[in-house]
């Protein structure tokens, strides 16, 4: 067995210039927001399955939370003075269409299906959370107190939603 050489040189600051910096913000941003609009035009069609009355509350709440997420990401826009660019949203998008082919496989079996629409809502919270995180460091380089206060507020709505959705399969589980 060979000895690694672990010579490699220490981490090192990314040095972005504020342009490229902003770049990447928006990009980012895009993916987010163009992942939410898809979600909330998918959500409503589980709707009427769901068979657990407080998952179908949590969904609804779900939409409007997403809903006010969005309006604030479309202040960011504004206070960056940039437009909502679609870019490459594939990634995002493909979680959300994987997350709802799964839920349908178990469209014979209410339980599961309400248990799968809890592990996919679940996966897409810690993914949303990440994002406004990885984000909100972004804008502190952008100097924008504003944009950080706003991916503050997603971040702690998608982190409400991840709590509730916890709650909710505590109590069906162990019920």
């Amino acid at each position: 067995m060979t000895e690694r050489s672990d010579k490699s040189p220490s981490p090192k600051k990314i040095k972005l210039g504020a342009e490229k910096l902003k770049t990447f913000f928006v990009n980012h941003l895009n993916r987010v927001y163009f992942a939410k609009a898809h979600l909330v035009n998918k959500l409503p069609q589980i709707m009427d399955e769901v068979n657990f009355t407080d998952l179908r509350l949590a969904i609804r709440e779900t939409v409007a939370d997403v809903e006010k997420q969005m309006a604030r990401m479309e202040l960011i826009y504004e206070l960056l003075d940039e437009s909502i660019g679609k870019g490459s949203i594939h990634g995002l998008t493909g979680l959300v269409d994987d997350a709802f082919e799964a839920i349908r496989e178990q469209a014979g079996e209410a339980e599961l299906r309400d248990m799968s629409i809890i592990f996919y809502l679940q996966n897409i919270e810690c993914l949303e959370m990440a994002s406004f995180q990885v984000l909100q460091i972004a804008a502190v380089k952008l100097k924008n107190k504003q944009v950080q206060q706003l991916l503050q507020e997603c971040y702690e709505e998608a982190k409400a939603d991840r709590t509730l959705l916890l709650l909710i399969v505590a109590k069906y589980i162990t019920k």
